[in-house]
C-alpha cells in the first residue's frame, strides 16, 4: 500500500469515526486499528488526529490548485478555486461537520486550522490573480478567508447534491466583498481590468472565527 491509499483508508476511517462518535473521540490509534493499518506507520504519518485535518485541507488546495485558473475575472477565478475545495470536503462532509461542532470546545485546533485556512486562502488569492504583497494584500488574502467563512457556514447546513445552497452563498459572499472592495477604493500593485473590481481590493466586513 503506497502513501496514497494509506492516507485515503486512514482518513476515511477517522471521518466515519467521527461521524458515529463525534470528533472529540476520534483518534488515529483507533482508526488505524479498525481500519487494518499499521499503527507504526499511522505514528509516523499523523502524530495526533489534527494532522488528519491538515491533510484534507492540503487535498482541498491539491484539488483547487490542479486546474488553472486560466482566463476570466478575479471573481470567476476565486468562485472555481474556492468551490473546488468544497467539492473535496464533501467527500468527508459527515466527519467535518462534527469538527466544526467540536471547534468551540478546541481553541488550539481553532486556531491551527485558522492558521492553515490563511495559508490557504492566500495560495487561492494567487491563484486568482490577486496581488498579496504588502498591507493591501494582507488584507485581500483576509478577504478571501472571509468568503470562504461565510460559504463554509453555508456548506455546513448545505443538504442539496449538487451544494446549490453553498454555490449561492458564496456568490453572496464574493458580491459583498467586492461591493466592499470598491468602497476601500485603494488598487493592487498591477492595474486590473475593467470587469475585475475585485482585483482592484478584496477585504470581508465580518469577524470571523476560525474553520477549516
Amino acid at each position: 500500500m503506497d502513501d496514497a491509499e494509506f492516507d485515503s483508508t486512514l482518513l476515511r476511517t477517522a471521518m466515519t469515526q467521527a461521524e458515529a462518535l463525534g470528533w472529540r473521540r476520534v483518534t488515529v490509534t483507533d482508526a488505524a486499528r479498525e481500519a487494518g493499518l499499521p499503527l507504526d506507520r499511522a505514528r509516523t504519518r499523523y502524530p495526533a488526529p489534527a494532522f488528519l485535518l491538515a491533510r484534507v485541507g492540503l487535498l482541498a488546495d491539491q484539488a483547487a490548485l490542479a486546474v488553472d485558473a486560466g482566463t476570466g475575472s478575479t471573481r470567476e477565478k476565486l468562485f472555481d478555486v474556492l468551490m473546488r475545495r468544497f467539492d473535496v470536503l464533501q467527500q468527508y462532509r459527515a466527519g467535518l461537520r462534527t469538527v466544526l461542532r467540536a471547534l468551540p470546545l478546541d481553541p488550539a485546533l481553532a486556531l491551527m486550522l485558522a492558521a492553515q485556512a490563511q495559508t490557504s486562502m492566500r495560495w487561492m488569492a494567487q491563484t486568482a490573480g490577486l496581488d498579496t504583497t504588502g498591507i493591501a494584500g494582507a488584507l485581500r488574502v483576509a478577504g478571501v478567508f472571509g468568503v470562504w467563512m461565510q460559504a463554509l457556514r453555508a456548506w455546513e447546513r448545505d443538504d442539496s447534491a449538487d451544494l446549490s445552497g453553498t454555490m449561492a452563498a458564496l456568490d453572496r459572499a464574493l458580491d459583498r466583498a467586492e461591493s466592499f472592495g470598491r468602497f476601500l477604493g485603494s488598487t493592487p500593485a498591477a492595474p486590473a481590468a475593467a470587469d475585475e473590481p475585485l482585483g482592484e481590493t478584496f477585504v470581508a466586513e465580518a469577524e470571523l472565527p476560525p474553520e477549516i
